[in-house]
C-alpha cells in the first residue's frame, strides 16, 4: 500500500481556501492523500517590494513550518507532495531541503527569492501578470534548474485576470496539469 502525504504551505494573505489551494486539496483528497494544512502565525505587512521584511516572513513562517510539522514521521510516506503558494513556495523548498524530505514540489507563483531554496525538483505555475515576480527572472531560473513552468497569460500574483469566465479556465488548466504531476509517481 502506498502512504501518500499532501502539504499544503499557504502564502500571505493567500490561505488554503483561496482557489489554488482549494482546489488542490480536493485534488489530493480525491487521490486518497493525507492532507496537512500549515497555518502561519504573526507575519509582518507591507512586504511586497521590502526584502528586510520578506526575509523576516519567511523566517517566521519557517519556524512556524518547523514546529506544525515535527512529529510527521515522513519515512512512513510513499510519496510526499509539498503544495505552496507565493512565500509558501520559499518556505516549502527550504524545509524540505533542511529535512532531507524527498517532497514532489507544486509551486504555485513563487516569488523570485523563492529561488533562493528551489531545488531541480518540482513544477512552477506563473502568471505574466504578477507583480511580485518578473515573468523573464521566473522563466530563467525554471530554465537554469530544468523545473516545468506554466505560463498563464495577464494571470496576476493570484492567478487571476479580472475575467470570471477566463479565471475559471484557468484554474481549470491549472488543476489538470497539477493533477498529470500528481499522477507521476
Amino acid at each position: 500500500m502506498i502512504n501518500k502525504l499532501a502539504v499544503l504551505f499557504p502564502g500571505i494573505g493567500y490561505h488554503c481556501d483561496k482557489p489554488l489551494l482549494y482546489y488542490s486539496r480536493k485534488l489530493v483528497r480525491e487521490m486518497d492523500y493525507e492532507i496537512r494544512e500549515i497555518h502561519y502565525g504573526s507575519l509582518p505587512s507591507g512586504v511586497k517590494g521590502d526584502g528586510t521584511k520578506m526575509r523576516q516572513a519567511f523566517i517566521q513562517a519557517l519556524e512556524d513550518v518547523t514546529e506544525q510539522l515535527s512529529n510527521v514521521p515522513w519515512s512512513s510516506y510513499n510519496d510526499i507532495v509539498f503544495i505552496s503558494k507565493s512565500l509558501g513556495t520559499a518556505v516549502a523548498a527550504a524545509y524540505a531541503k533542511q529535512n532531507a524530505i524527498p517532497a514532489r514540489q507544486i509551486y504555485y507563483t513563487p516569488v523570485e527569492a523563492s529561488f533562493e531554496a528551489i531545488g531541480t525538483m518540482g513544477i512552477v505555475f506563473h502568471g505574466t501578470g504578477d507583480s511580485w515576480a518578473d515573468t523573464k527572472v521566473i522563466c530563467q531560473k525554471c530554465k537554469d534548474r530544468g523545473i516545468k513552468l506554466y505560463l498563464t497569460e495577464g494571470a496576476n500574483h493570484s492567478m487571476e485576470t479580472g475575467d470570471t469566465i477566463k479565471d475559471l479556465e484557468n484554474i481549470r488548466n491549472i488543476m489538470t496539469q497539477t493533477k498529470k504531476y500528481l499522477l507521476e509517481m
